[in-house]
């Protein structure tokens, strides 16, 4: 088990290491659509990239409807594992929508045996998601 500090200390180590293994700039908050944003997740038990939307529920609901018609592209072109889910639940309760593609391997960001995995995993995925919103960005902003 570790104390806090020394989890803070490892997940502090984990992200400065993956951004020298893989220096670039990514999109993550900078995608320009209110609300729509793409992140890393990483903690004692998986590993995921997603597309998040967490604007209020009008706007949510049209960019969700322009992703649930790109499903089909992103599914066969791009992320053959991505899972939509209209409905997520974040730990603190909120709702958000969110396409994320899982790393099924068991990863722990406590062990840095499985730590090149997914810094591999994160960059292959989010290269391909970010592919397909820079070809599909205007459909999605609509």
């Amino acid at each position: 088990m570790f104390s806090k500090e020394e989890s803070r200390l490892l997940r502090q180590e984990f992200w400065t290491s993956f951004g020298k293994s893989f220096p670039r700039k990514w999109l993550l908050y900078n995608t320009k659509i209110k609300g729509l944003s793409f992140k890393f997740y990483f903690d004692t038990k998986k590993a995921f990239v997603t597309l998040d939307l967490e604007d209020d529920l009008e706007n949510r609901v049209n960019c969700w409807e322009k992703l649930v018609a790109l499903k089909s592209i992103l599914l066969d072109d791009y992320l053959p594992t991505a899972i939509y889910e209209e409905e997520y639940f974040l730990d603190n309760g909120k709702e958000i929508s969110r396409i994320y593609v899982p790393l099924e391997q068991k990863v722990s960001i406590h062990n840095k045996n499985t730590w090149r995995d997914t810094m591999e995993f994160f960059n292959e995925k989010m290269n391909l998601f970010e592919a397909f919103f820079e070809e599909y960005r205007d459909v999605i902003k609509g």
